[in-house]
């Protein structure tokens, strides 16, 4: 199970009680800030904009691609360790609006994680540090450090050890490995 807070509603299914779990102007400026990162083509800036205007904790040359959503009410929950790529179009959550409850939960990524593209990673999700997930991956429970990760529902490909062995005679990385 994801590590989410639950918060049960009466009436209603939650996203009508929406702006009683988050103020109106805060989504408005969320909102507007994530859609400007989203189409900026200048990694620091946009790294700069989470930081400034919506809180993030992002770690140095972490890289968002293009249309990368975040969570537009709950964006601070959010944090991305160093040297990290999360891939075109990915969404990132940080809550649940359902019928009779909305769920909010801390998504901690790593250091140098990829994230392929097209990827949603749901609340209360931790990704370990050298992770990788592929693209299309929804990401509905923590993922193992140095793994790799895909499909739906995601699944580990290749544990640390195996991703290693892989990597040993391969140029690029080999060198990490030794």
């Amino acid at each position: 199970m994801r590590k989410t807070e639950r918060f049960p509603v009466s009436g209603a299914n939650s996203l009508w009680h929406v702006y009683k779990t988050v103020p109106f102007w805060k989504v408005v400026k969320n909102f507007l800030v994530i859609q400007l990162a989203r189409y900026t083509p200048i990694l620091g800036l946009k790294n700069w904009l989470y930081r400034v205007f919506l809180r993030m904790e992002i770690g140095n040359q972490t890289s968002f691609a293009l249309m990368v959503m975040l969570d537009v009410m709950f964006p601070e929950k959010i944090s991305v360790g160093k040297n990290t790529v999360i891939g075109y179009n990915t969404t990132i959550l940080a809550h649940e609006y359902l019928i009779k409850e909305y769920r909010l939960g801390n998504v901690s990524i790593g250091n140098e994680v990829m994230i392929g593209a097209n990827s949603t990673i749901l609340p209360g999700v931790t990704i370990g540090d050298g992770a990788i997930v592929s693209a299309g991956t929804l990401v509905h429970k923590d993922v193992p450090a140095g793994s790799f990760v895909g499909g739906n529902p995601m699944k580990v490909i290749y544990t640390k050890e195996q991703l290693e062995e892989r990597r040993a005679n391969d140029p690029i990385y080999r060198k990490e490995i030794e």
